[in-house]
C-alpha cells in the first residue's frame, strides 16, 4: 500500500504549513520520513537543520538527566530566560528530572529546547495537546512569534488551530 503518491511539500523561512487529517492517514509517518527514521520507497526527502516537538513530552527526554543538561546537549542557552518567562516556566524547571514535571511543563520545556536549537525546519506533532486550553493559544503565539529564519510543519487534529496559524493547510485523506 502506498501512503503518499506524487506528494511534494516545501517550506520557506517564516512559513507555517499544517498537515491535517484523520488518525491513521499517515501524518506521523510523514514526520518519520522527514526525520529520517523511515526511508521512502521512491523519491527523496531533503531537509536540513531540524528540530521537533512530539505529542508525548515524556518520550522526548531521557529520564535520568535534568532538562537543562538535555537542552545544553543540542542547543545554546542564548535567550532562554525570555522564552522561559513567556512560557510560564521557572529556572527551577530546568534543573529538574523530566518525571518530576507535569505533562504541560515538560511539553513547554520540549518547545523551549526546539526553539533554542534555531533550526531551519521545526516539526510540531500536536505540540499543544499536553497543555490546558489557557496555555495552548499562548504557546502557539510564542512559537509563531519565534519562527524567524525557520519553516514550521505542524501536525494537528485541531482545524481551528491550523486555520489560525498556518499559511497553508495540507489535508491528508
Amino acid at each position: 500500500m502506498l501512503l503518499f503518491d506524487n506528494f511534494s511539500l516545501s517550506l520557506k523561512k517564516g512559513e507555517i504549513k499544517a498537515i491535517v487529517g484523520p488518525s491513521g492517514v499517515g501524518k506521523s509517518t510523514l514526520f518519520e520520513l522527514i526525520l529520517g527514521h523511515r526511508k521512502p520507497f521512491f523519491g527523496s526527502i531533503r531537509s536540513t537543520s531540524l528540530s521537533q516537538v512530539f505529542q508525548d513530552p515524556y518520550s522526548s527526554f531521557h529520564p535520568t538527566y535534568t532538562i537543562r543538561d538535555q537542552i545544553r546537549e543540542v542547543a545554546r542557552m542564548e535567550g532562554y530566560e525570555l522564552l522561559m518567562e513567556q512560557m510560564g516556566l521557572d529556572e527551577a524547571h530546568l534543573d529538574t528530572l523530566p518525571h518530576k514535571l507535569s505533562g504541560g511543563q515538560l511539553q513547554r520545556c520540549s518547545i523551549l529546547r526546539a526553539l533554542l536549537m534555531k533550526p531551519k525546519l521545526l516539526l510540531l506533532d500536536e505540540p499543544t495537546s499536553a497543555l490546558d486550553n489557557l496555555n495552548q493559544l499562548d504557546i502557539m503565539k510564542l512559537i509563531v512569534k519565534n519562527i524567524e529564519g525557520m519553516g514550521v510543519l505542524l501536525i494537528t487534529h485541531d482545524g481551528d488551530l491550523a486555520q489560525w496559524c498556518a499559511d497553508e493547510i495540507v489535508t491528508l485523506k
